[in-house]
């Protein structure tokens, strides 16, 4: 059975989907961006987008029952691959070991600079 996760915290989906999806101890993260909670885009530099980012992805990870300490598995979307060194160097204040495996695509991303998916595992899973 797969469960739904929903928070007012996060930003809102843009579609057809849930914020994260719970199935067999695990939490599948849709891709998050810069966002408030409202949908507003946040962030003035790279920096601030990927905390931002982080931020919004913690915030379900957590409603879920779980974080991104315990993420097995996350994508990276960057608009340049420019980013990409500025980003593995703020992405270790929010991943612990031992550290998940990641896939980065440079993606045609419209006004904004990054978007983070991620599967984690529930605690005790």
């Amino acid at each position: 059975m797969v469960t739904a996760v929903s928070t007012e915290a996060a930003p809102p989906p843009a579609g057809p989907y849930s914020q994260g999806a719970v199935h067999g101890g695990l939490v599948f993260l849709a891709g998050q961006g810069p966002f408030d909670a409202n949908g507003k885009r946040v962030g003035e530099t790279f920096a601030d987008q990927v905390r931002a980012t982080f931020s919004n992805l913690e915030i379900v990870a957590q409603a879920a029952g779980s974080s991104l300490h315990n993420a097995v598995r996350y994508g990276v979307y960057l608009k340049s691959l420019d980013d990409f060194a500025e980003f593995n160097e703020i992405a270790k204040e929010f991943l612990s070991e031992p550290l998940p495996a990641r896939t980065t695509i440079q993606a045609n991303l419209r006004g904004f600079d990054i978007e983070i998916d991620a599967i984690v595992a529930l605690p005790g899973e």
